[in-house]
């Protein structure tokens, strides 16, 4: 993959974008500070044409069943965008776009667009869906692997969230299609939140990120020592089986999240 990157810059804050693998953001610092955890499968990476677990690997898009490679057996994880290279559409100091064009193995086409942009106190990411070609049902998400400790000696993040439910998980690690109350982590989990996500991380003494996104859905997973992971996205896992959401030709897929920091 293409190691060229994109780096955005705004006040103390700097982003650093990687088109050529995944068009994840694989560096945010805040006043020096990194918030990501680094490597090249972590960063925060777009979850695209679907997020989380598909059942099987199986989709039904009308008459038609569709099978995905099962790169997490016994399921497809993640969608493809985190391992595609992405083109830079355009770019300036605080924002750039990138674009990608849906192929096999996904059986539709279509183009993804993210849009990163930056600004002194926060981050907003943006992705789009858009087909002029047959419809099919869809996800949008991010997978951000936040640092747990992210200064010397600090000490470990502490996540708030008030979920209106969490969807209850399966042994095969799929919501079971029950809603209940939230449960205490660690958690691997889906939760509600109907007036869109709204999850707190704070390193004490250090920094406070706010994750907010109109979206009604967020996985949240804190169950590895080194990352917690809080990733707002358009429906639950599988949900390209349970809540389809459809890209049609008149009717892009959009979302956006945007990350507001404040040191404490």
């Amino acid at each position: 993959m293409t190691t060229q990157e994109t780096t955005l810059t705004a006040g103390d804050a700097e982003v650093t974008v990687a088109p050529g693998n995944g068009c994840r953001i694989s560096s945010l610092k805040i006043a020096g500070t990194e918030l990501l955890r680094q490597g090249e499968k972590y960063g925060c990476f777009p979850m695209v044409p679907w997020c989380g677990r598909i059942k099987e690997g199986r989709f039904r898009n009308g008459g038609e069943v569709h099978q995905m490679p099962l790169n997490s057996p016994p399921h497809a994880i993640h969608g493809f965008g985190r391992n595609t290279e992405w083109t830079t559409a355009r770019e300036t100091r605080t924002e750039a776009a990138f674009t990608y064009d849906l192929a096999e193995p996904w059986p539709y086409s279509g183009r993804v667009t993210q849009l990163v942009s930056l600004a002194e106190d926060s981050l907003t990411l943006s992705l789009g869906i858009e087909t002029y070609g047959d419809s099919f049902p869809a996800q949008l998400g991010w997978h951000p692997w936040f640092n747990r400790v992210v200064t010397d000696g600090g000490t470990s993040v502490q996540i708030a969230f008030d979920p209106a439910w969490q969807e209850e998980r399966g042994a095969d690690h799929l919501p079971t299609g029950n809603r209940i109350e939230a449960t205490r982590g660690p958690w691997d989990d889906c939760f509600g939140m109907p007036d869109g996500v709204d999850v707190t991380l704070s390193w004490p003494g250090a920094l406070q990120v706010e994750v907010k996104s109109p979206e009604q859905w967020v996985v949240v997973y804190d169950e590895q020592d080194a990352a917690v992971c809080v990733e707002p996205q358009t429906g639950p896992p599988n949900g390209l089986n349970t809540a389809p959401r459809l890209v049609t030709p008149v009717e892009p897929l959009e979302a956006s999240t945007t990350w507001t920091w404040r040191h404490l």
